[in-house]
């Protein structure tokens, strides 16, 4: 037995059929843009968000809902799962065509440092549909964050990310984080001397967050294609290693 393998702490392997695992999950609802002028109303209806051969499917739907054109879901480990430190690692499909913006990603649980951005927020998987093989990694914080322009943002082209299954993982340590697809890692963020909370929230628990966007200041900047609807966003696992 190989002693340095690492020790699985926590996960959903989707193996069952319905509504995903109460344990485990939690939902964000609601439509009021979230921050950034996306279209969808989140849902928890089994339309929107159900596991079925094998993996949980998040379907963003046209069929409005309380003034938002489309539906989808936004799935949430909060105060089910949270840890600090550990590679969480998700298998995913991703959806595909224009205003599609599907991420998997960490915010604080408890925001000790306050409000967005400073209590972090870690990016493992982040795309958009105009831009079909290319996916983010990505940390915000109070000093380096969208809105200023700073964030610090990887890239890889990741070919068939939206026919194929592939594995989006972050590896998250005291003082360094390395984001990897089908494990070659793509990007590190290294903690910088001077950094204290504004720089480097990233010594409290998270939680991880799945969710489909539709449109929004990123994932509608070229548009929304009318005709794709419904698209999924399919998760086959989530693994969580300390």
């Amino acid at each position: 037995m190989n002693k340095s393998a690492p020790r699985l702490i926590w996960g959903d392997e989707f193996n069952y059929t319905g509504e995903p695992d109460t344990t485990k999950w939690n939902y964000d609802l609601g439509g009021h843009g979230w921050g950034n002028n996306e279209l969808q109303y989140y849902t928890n209806n089994s339309k929107n968000v159900r596991v079925e051969n094998g993996t949980l499917v998040i379907e963003a739907r046209k069929d409005s809902l309380e003034n938002r054109a489309y539906t989808s879901t936004r799935i949430v480990s909060k105060k089910k799962g949270d840890w600090l430190y550990g590679k969480i690692e998700v298998r995913a499909k991703l959806p595909k065509g224009k205003g599609t913006w599907p991420a998997i990603w960490m915010l604080s649980t408890d925001w000790k440092y306050g409000a967005w951005p400073a209590s972090g927020e870690i990016d493992i998987m982040e795309h958009v549909g105009f831009d079909p093989e290319v996916v983010h990694g990505t940390v915000h914080t109070e000093a380096y964050n969208h809105t200023k322009q700073t964030q610090k943002e990887g890239k890889i082209t990741v070919s068939g990310a939206q026919e194929d299954f592939h594995i989006y993982a972050v590896e998250w340590r005291e003082n360094k984080m390395d984001f990897l697809v089908d494990n070659k890692l793509y990007h590190t963020i290294v903690r910088e001397p001077k950094d204290d909370y504004k720089g480097w929230p990233f010594d409290q628990k998270f939680h991880l967050l799945m969710n489909l966007a539709v449109g929004g200041n990123w994932g509608g900047a070229k548009g929304i294609d009318e005709s794709i609807w419904p698209q999924r966003l399919e998760i086959d696992y989530v693994r969580v290693y300390e």
